[in-house]
Formats: C-alpha cells, structure tokens, sequence
C-alpha cells in the first residue's frame, strides 16, 4: 500500500491557479512534514523563472529545457527558509495533456537531484525512522487530473509507487510549536597546515563536532523529561483567550552534557594552528509538529534539526556574503568580527506555522519582502516580519 498525503486545501487552489497561468509546464517544491503514517503538504511554490529567460525558453514544448540546476538550487534556497519540522517533500510538475508521458521522467530527475543536494548540506545524518519516500505530483493543465507517485530516495534504482492525494481545510491551524534558545560557544581551531581559503570547510567541520553534542544533549519540555514515545500532547493545555492564533507553544530547554562519564576514555590531539574560529552568541531555535498524536521524539528531533540547521545556514550565509562583498582570502586579518544574520519569523495564512528567514542589519525590510516572493510566491506586510532574536547575536 502506498503512503497518504494529507494536503491543505489551499495548496490545491494554488495549483489550480497555476495551470491557468503558466504554460506549457511550470515547475515547483512540495513542503511540508513527513510522520511514520501519513506526510502533510502544507505548501507549493512554483519554481521561480530565471531572468535571462527569454521567451522561446519558456514557450518551448519539451521537457527537456527544464534547468535541473535552478531548480534545485531554488529547493536549497527554499529549506533554509522552513523551521524544525518541515522539509521539501517533493516536486511537482503542472504540463499540458501532450506532455504527460515525459513528465515522470523530469520529475524523478528533480527528486533525486533535490536530494541529492540536501543531503549534502545536512551536518545530521537520517534516523532509522525517517521517511526516505518523496513525492512525485503530476498535474495535468488541461484537465486538472492528479498523478501522485512516489520514489525511495535513499535507492538510486527506486521505481515509482501509486500514493493517495487528499485534501483537508485547516490541516496546520493547530499544529504544536516547540521554541528554544541555545547559547551558542564554540571553539574551532584552523589547523597551520590549513590555507586560508578553508575557512568554510573548517567552520562546516567544527560545525559537524558541535552537532553531535546537541545529538546528545537533554532536552526538557516545559521543565520535563519525557519518554520518547509518549504523545507528546499528554498533559499539555490548549492556550486559552489568544485570538491571533491557536499555536500551542512548548518552551523547551537543552542541557548539552559537559562530559561522557568514565566510562568513555577521551584522548587528547595536540595540533599546530595558524587561528581559529570561534561563534558566540544565543539562537533562537523553533519547530513544529503535527497534531495527529505526534511522539515526543518525533518533536525533538525536529527541534534538534532546526538547533543544527539554523547555525550551519547562517554561516553558509555569511561565508557566500563575503565572497561577494569582499572576497575570503585577506592575507592580514588579525582579528575580525562578523555578526552573523538574525532570524525572523513571517506567518502562513491560515495556518499556525510561521516560515523563517535570515536578516543582515543593514538589510532592508523591502529586500525581505522581495526574497518570500521570489522564493516562496508569498507576499509579507512588513508589520509581519518578527525578528526572533537581538541584534548582537
């Protein structure tokens, strides 16, 4: 039997309105949450056109001009933006009736390069219970039938599996939220026989040690700890007498161990260094969770993802920052300080769940409106844009 889709309603609207826009084909991500029973799709987001596009481009009737490379950079782009919990479950491909045999083919492409680019950016590696399955959605412009199929992205030889599309109002009005800040002290040295072009490598590798102690860190919800396959829902209130929203909010707390016991013997590398790299500051850190009787592992490891993820792509982000503003390879910097950008966090209407995003502070309120835009087709009142976190983070 194949996997069931549980897909908010206004995703099938937005599709609707994308067959009647854009012709012959148009491309785009599916996100939302994967659980051991059903996935949810709370969003699509058409593949943005590139610039240079000219017309014969985006007229032409073949698949074959579909740029696997932007797509796939626009799926990178995309998971930086979503909190702990929600990841781009899929592609899908909206083609007119003559282009419905060569679709599968373009969209088992995209899935696997897709993948195949998250996997890389990833400093966590999938449990044994995640879900490998990606969903492949094939509409039809013409007649708005639906073809949803899935591939096993974990087997390069994957055959495509019939899956369930169904759709459901309100799917993410209640899901639960679960927000922390982690104060974040790390310490990576730059190995002397390091040149100073890895700065990037080094930073991802002291990254990806850190990431293991957030692996192993406690954590506490709302003061607790909880067995990990209890419901996560057992004992908490529904908040009363908030009108904006029906978000239930744990406050959780993450206690990183200082050692591993005696039972573990540690041993010491002396290395010669040339410097080191060191990020301090305090993270907020959010995720969300399904409200159909979520596990409290389930929640804590979307947590743990987004604690990981949201330090890794900040620096992602100020490294690509100073490529282009002022290059990484200063021969005479001493010491230097870089603010790395703050997180802000812009509702989903119609739903609980806030989207996240990144800002420098010389950025510009506009240059955030313009990036939801281009990268997720949402339009944001800039009173709706909540920065998460001080400025000196």
């Amino acid at each position: 039997m194949g996997r069931t889709y549980i897909v908010e309603e206004a995703v099938g609207k937005y599709l609707s309105d994308l067959s009647a826009k854009l012709k012959p084909y148009v491309t785009g991500l599916l996100i939302g949450q994967c659980s051991s029973q059903r996935d949810y799709v709370i969003r699509a987001v058409r593949t943005p056109p590139k610039e240079e596009q000219n017309e014969s481009t985006i007229n032409s009737s073949k698949l074959t001009s579909i740029d696997e490379e932007w797509v796939t950079a626009h799926a990178s782009q995309v998971s930086r933006m979503l909190p702990g919990g929600l990841l781009v479950l899929g592609v899908f491909i909206i083609a007119a009736p003559e282009l419905a045999k060569d679709s599968q083919n373009a969209l088992r492409k995209l899935l696997f390069s897709v993948e195949k680019s998250a996997m890389k950016r990833r400093l966590w590696k999938p449990g044994e219970d995640d879900v490998s399955d990606r969903v492949a959605l094939q509409v039809c412009s013409t007649t708005k039938k639906i073809v949803c199929r899935t591939y096993d992205v974990q087997d390069p030889k994957s055959s495509a599996k019939p899956a369930d599309w169904k759709y459901q109002s309100a799917l993410s009005v209640c899901w639960l939220a679960l927000d922390c800040t982690v104060n974040v002290n790390i310490h990576i040295p730059l190995l002397a026989t390091s040149p100073n072009h890895d700065l990037e490598k080094n930073t991802k590798n002291g990254l990806y040690r850190w990431s293991k102690q957030i692996e192993d860190s406690v954590f506490l919800i709302n003061g607790q700890i909880k067995d990990n396959d209890t419901e996560l829902l057992e004992g908490l209130k529904k908040l009363r007498g908030n009108a904006q929203s029906n978000t239930q909010f744990s406050d959780v707390k993450v206690l990183t161990q200082l050692s591993h016991g005696s039972s573990r013997r540690s041993t010491a590398a002396v290395q010669v260094c040339s410097g080191s790299i060191n990020l301090k500051g305090a993270v907020k850190c959010r995720a969300y969770i399904h409200n159909n009787k979520p596990k409290v592992k389930e929640a804590i490891q979307a947590l743990k993802r987004d604690i990981i993820n949201t330090l890794s792509d900040r620096c992602e982000i100020l490294f690509e920052d100073l490529i282009i503003n002022e290059g990484l390879d200063k021969k005479n910097s001493e010491r230097e300080y870089h603010v790395l950008p703050q997180r802000l966090f812009v509702p989903v209407a119609g739903s609980s769940v806030m989207l996240s995003d990144y800002k420098f502070r010389d950025e510009a309120v506009g240059e955030i409106q313009e990036r939801f835009v281009e990268m997720l087709d949402q339009a944001v009142q800039a009173e709706d844009i909540h920065i998460a976190e001080e400025a000196s983070t």
